[in-house]
């Protein structure tokens, strides 16, 4: 069988939990590896220069900040989020429509003012560790977890933006209503097996690409590991 797709070019690295050093030694590890994820750990940690450095080292970036704002300060951070040539940048669905608009527009600006290519952006519609139950109690949203996530997406998609980042368990339903290329990015990835940490709504990765994810995000199965490169093959591996 002839795969349509490249699997390292399915898997996003985070890279929480380290110092520089330890990123740079786990990168050196890891050859095959495309994609990276920083978070607002690392961001915090090292600052905009981390994503330079990655990207000198041929990473690509998935700056996970979940900017939630007001729209002129969305729309101000993701202008300059965009000069760092990060090419997946994340803002919060609940931000509201006018709020992604501006957040798209300024990124757009940024990245041609320094001679980049727009990046994506991509709504964050329910975090993973929230499951159904927690979600209804703690923040009183009468609808289901399901709803909201569908109408956060639609809200993404009339935005004008690129995709959205969901658990695997809702990417089915929105690939049917959003066809490619709006990406559908998912966190809430474990192999068979593995911890499933603090995470609530899960799947394989194979079951998420099957479902219909664009990209998936894995992380301590690969960094906890005592042979990352050997548990980011074996990820690969379960794809083909």
């Amino acid at each position: 069988m002839t795969l349509s797709f490249k699997p390292e070019d399915k898997l996003i690295l985070a890279l929480d939990g380290m110092s520089g050093a330890e990123v740079f030694m786990l990168i050196e590890k890891l050859p095959n590896l495309i994609w990276v994820k920083v978070g607002l750990e690392l961001f915090t940690l090292l600052g905009p220069q981390i994503i330079n450095q990655l990207r000198d080292r041929g990473k690509k970036v998935f700056l996970d900040l979940k900017f939630h704002d007001i729209p002129t300060t969305m729309g101000r951070a993701c202008y300059q989020a965009a000069k760092t040539g990060a090419e997946l940048i994340t803002v919060h669905a609940c931000a509201g429509k006018k709020g992604i608009e501006e957040a798209n527009k300024s990124a757009v600006k940024g990245a041609k003012e320094v001679g980049l290519p727009p990046p994506s952006l991509l709504a964050v519609t329910v975090l993973t560790s929230w499951g159904s139950k927690d979600f209804v109690q703690e923040l009183g949203i009468q609808q289901s977890l399901d709803q909201r996530v569908s109408l956060l997406a639609n809200l993404a998609s009339s935005a004008g933006i690129q995709g959205c980042i969901c658990s695997p368990l809702e990417v089915m339903k929105l690939r049917k209503d959003f066809p490619e290329p709006f990406q559908l990015i998912t966190p809430g990835i474990r192999s068979c097996g593995e911890n499933i940490n603090d995470q609530n709504r899960i799947m394989t990765p194979l079951e998420a690409i099957d479902a219909g994810s664009s990209k998936l995000v894995i992380g301590r199965e690969v960094t906890s590991s005592e042979n990352p490169s050997d548990a980011f093959n074996r990820i690969c591996s379960q794809l083909i």
